[in-house]
C-alpha cells in the first residue's frame, strides 16, 4: 500500500538513508523512534542541506514515510568526527568507535572512503510520520 504524502509535503525533496532497501528501513526505524537525530554525507553527494530544509524520508522500497527537518550542517574531515556526533546518529551501540568502523566500511562500499575526506554532518529533527511503519530486521 502506497503511504500518501500530505499535500503540504509535496514540494520538498526526497532520499533514503544507506545504499540498500535494508539499510534505509533500519535507519529510518531509527529516525522514528527518536534515536538517530544525525546524518552524515560525502561533501560532493547531492543531497546537501542548509538549517531549515525539510526532506521527506523513504523507505527502503522507496515509499514515503517520515518528515526531516535539518537543524544544523557542518562539515568536518573523517577523522574530526566526535563522539557526541557519533552518538546522535544513533547506530550501533553509539560509540564512535563503532561509527567509525561502520562509516569506513559504508563509504569503502562506496569507493569514496580516506581517513582525511570532507563529510556534511547534519543534525535534524523528525517533523512528521507518514502511515505505519514496518519493523525494521536486524
Amino acid at each position: 500500500m502506497s503511504t500518501q504524502v500530505p499535500e503540504r509535503y509535496r514540494h520538498l525533496r526526497t532520499f533514503a538513508f544507506g545504499d540498500s532497501p535494508g539499510l534505509a528501513d533500519e535507519l529510518l526505524d531509527l529516525v522514528v523512534r527518536g534515536i538517530k537525530t544525525a546524518t552524515c554525507s560525502t561533501e560532493d553527494e547531492p543531497n546537501t542541506s542548509t538549517p531549515g530544509e525539510r526532506w521527506v524520508v523513504l523507505d527502503g522500497r522507496g515509499e514515503p514515510r517520515c518528515v526531516i527537518e535539518s537543524t544544523e550542517v557542518t562539515y568536518r574531515r573523517f577523522h574530526d568526527v566526535d563522539a557526541a556526533f557519533a552518538f546522535d546518529e544513533g547506530e550501533g551501540d553509539r560509540s564512535l568507535d563503532y561509527w567509525r568502523s561502520a562509516h569506513r566500511t559504508y563509504f569503502g562500499r562506496l569507493g569514496r572512503f580516506s581517513e582525511d575526506m570532507m563529510l556534511m554532518c547534519e543534525r535534524f529533527r523528525l517533523i512528521e510520520v507518514f502511515g505505519e511503519l514496518p519493523v525494521a530486521r536486524s
